[in-house]
């Protein structure tokens, strides 16, 4: 089965942002680039970005999440715009709060987790970062 790995686009706080989520999920990151490391004189990086991230990946059981900052050049991501969410499968009730709750911190909270109408325990949140996400766990 193919695996789904979400890769986020930030406006400079990429590295807060995975430190964030790493203290929730746990786990290493497995690389973290900065642009300064693809700096030469045919792909020369402007000072303001040469500390941003230029890939990070954090492993979440068999997935891996995936962001970076978007050079200045390249414009401002509009992080009320995304047009995707993360979905997280939990593995029971308690891991589903226990991601919710750590997630959701300093976020906004569009739907409670609870038990939903189709059967699972549902809640879905904005997080501090702008990042849309959904956590779900189905007891079937």
């Amino acid at each position: 089965m193919a695996l789904i790995n979400p890769h986020i686009n930030f406006n400079g706080n990429a590295e807060d942002a995975f430190i964030f989520y790493k203290s929730v999920f746990g786990g290493e990151f497995v690389k973290i680039m900065r642009l300064k490391d693809l700096s030469s004189p045919e792909f020369p990086v402007a000072e303001n970005d040469a500390n941003k991230i230029l890939h990070i990946a954090l492993p979440i059981g068999k997935n891996i999440l995936m962001g970076n900052d978007v050079p200045e050049s390249m414009g401002p991501v509009n992080e009320n715009e995304n047009r995707s969410k993360i979905s997280i499968s939990a593995e029971s009730r308690e891991e589903a709060d226990r991601l919710f709750n750590g997630l959701s911190v300093g976020g906004n909270i569009e739907m409670p987790i609870t038990d939903s109408p189709w059967g699972s325990y549902f809640g879905m949140f904005r997080d501090k970062y702008g990042i849309e996400w959904m956590v779900d766990f189905d007891p079937k």
